[in-house]
């Protein structure tokens, strides 16, 4: 099954639009190769509202939510993951609105830093937030005309949770899945394996739309995911099959499996091609003498 990636995605940065009855979106402009039109903000409830990642330190976007709010107030203030372009307002929207944070936790890795790597956790993480509240998984936090429930979805980051808009079929899925491209898994900040239990968490819920980080809605979240798993599997299978062709590094893998893609963006590929690695070392699938890191040098089992 292949993924089909919908990039039709117009965003309005400096007006909130509807996308579901009291739920608004409103979109940062802070387009990039990794954001694709910007970060979205979600806006949930009529009379008392909850914002849903308030998004990059970003004056005009602040502005624009402030606008969008209209006065009304404002009363939880969620973070689905602590990377700079969905975090870091939390903190002046909380200065203007007494609004409590919630999130899963602070900053961290996926997985204990290895030799060489204290300076490597990745320079998106936006380490100086820590929320007032910290979410368990299942937690349902109940805004009166609204409950947001908290699914905790790590792999993208550590501390990475989807949130559900309870008896809706609506979640909202920030970074973990997104229509427009696949989502970054880039150790130690994030690990393939948490990743791939997190999508099949998703695909054991029944939601019936999902509106992500970046990007429209996903409306047939189910057969969308099964097709990024699929994606996922294939590119195992291509590092599978480049360590078959004789290559051992992942310089000489990303050149291979990467060359129809901007080379720009080999650093992140070589990244995701990492966080392959990791996951078949420990499944035995992979050799590498220590433990898997950039510069390593990887061979199939004997």
């Amino acid at each position: 099954m292949s993924v089909e990636f919908d990039l039709s995605f117009e965003p309005s940065h400096d007006r909130a639009v509807e996308v579901a009855p009291n739920v608004r979106r409103l979109t940062a402009n802070n387009p990039g190769s990794f954001t694709f039109h910007g970060t979205n903000s979600y806006l949930v409830g009529r009379d008392r509202v909850a914002v849903i990642d308030p998004g990059p330190e970003d004056q005009a976007h602040l502005d624009a939510l402030i606008k969008a709010i209209d006065a009304r107030p404002v009363t939880h203030i969620f973070v689905s993951h602590t990377h700079r372009d969905h975090s870091p307002l939390a903190a002046k929207l909380k200065e203007l609105t007494d609004a409590p944070t919630l999130a899963e936790g602070p900053h961290r890795a996926a997985r204990p830093l290895r030799t060489g790597e204290a300076g490597r956790l990745d320079a998106s993480g936006d380490t100086e937030f820590v929320p007032d509240i910290a979410l368990a998984d299942g937690q349902v936090i109940d805004g009166g005309d609204w409950r947001l429930r908290a699914v905790l979805t790590p792999g993208h980051a550590a501390n990475h949770t989807a949130f559900a808009l309870e008896d809706t079929g609506i979640l909202f899925s920030a970074d973990h899945v997104m229509g427009w491209s696949t989502t970054i898994v880039a150790p130690p900040d994030g690990a393939m394996a948490d990743y791939m239990a997190s999508l099949d968490k998703l695909l054991a819920r029944e939601d019936r739309i999902f509106f992500p980080g970046h990007g429209g809605p996903i409306k047939e979240p189910a057969r969308f995911m099964r097709g990024l798993k699929a994606h996922r599997k294939m590119r195992e299978s291509a590092i599978v099959e480049r360590l078959k062709a004789g290559d051992r590094t992942i310089r000489e893998m990303v050149a291979q499996i990467y060359r129809d893609t901007d080379p720009r963006l080999h650093g992140a590929a070589g990244l995701s091609v990492l966080a392959h690695l990791e996951d078949l070392v420990a499944r035995g699938i992979v050799a590498v003498d220590g433990d898997p890191s950039i510069g390593s040098v990887y061979t199939l089992p004997s």
